[in-house]
């Protein structure tokens, strides 16, 4: 018979491995967007999980796609997102964005992208984040923007569009 201490264990045991099998269950990416005084851009990066870059890659091609191996459908991938993403000034314009390129680091797919900070010039950037989102639509797109002290963070889900971003210069 299982003390109470063995079935504490196992219970703990079995939620953990849920939890785990169900983490990857969800759909989400992360951009960072910094005002970089420095270097004189606004410096654009998006973060994907891979095999959920892999799966989207693939379910357009109709064929398995290994984009850490494969540069050219790692560029395709890049292009795409970078098509699914926008910064627009406060009337809605958007701005033209420069894609720098992407790596794959620690299970994650960066892509880049960048403008010239002088080319934003207002306190209110219009931000969207379609990225994945036809492809599952539970899929999270968080965004945050920083610029000098602050920070503002935004979520895309859903038939999202442009979302505000309030940011004053120092």
């Amino acid at each position: 018979m299982m003390s109470r201490a063995r079935w504490a264990l196992v219970g703990a045991a079995s939620l953990f491995a849920g939890l785990q099998a169900s983490a990857h269950e969800l759909k989400s990416a992360l951009t960072e967007i910094l005002f970089n005084p420095r270097s004189g851009h606004v410096e654009i990066a998006h973060r994907f999980i891979i095999h959920d870059a892999e799966h989207a890659s693939g379910a357009d091609r109709g064929e398995a796609v290994d984009l850490a191996g494969d540069p050219v459908a790692r560029r395709r991938f890049a292009r795409r997102v970078a098509s699914q993403f926008a910064i627009a000034d406060a009337s809605g314009t958007p701005y033209d964005l420069m894609l720098v390129g992407s790596e794959i680091e620690n299970g994650y797919l960066w892509v880049y992208q960048e403008i010239d900070i002088d080319t934003v010039s207002t306190d209110t950037i219009l931000i969207r984040q379609d990225a994945l989102r036809a492809h599952w639509p539970d899929q999270v797109n968080r965004v945050n923007v920083r610029r000098a002290s602050q920070v503002r963070s935004l979520r895309f889900t859903g038939a999202d569009g442009f979302k505000p971003a309030h940011l004053r210069a120092d």
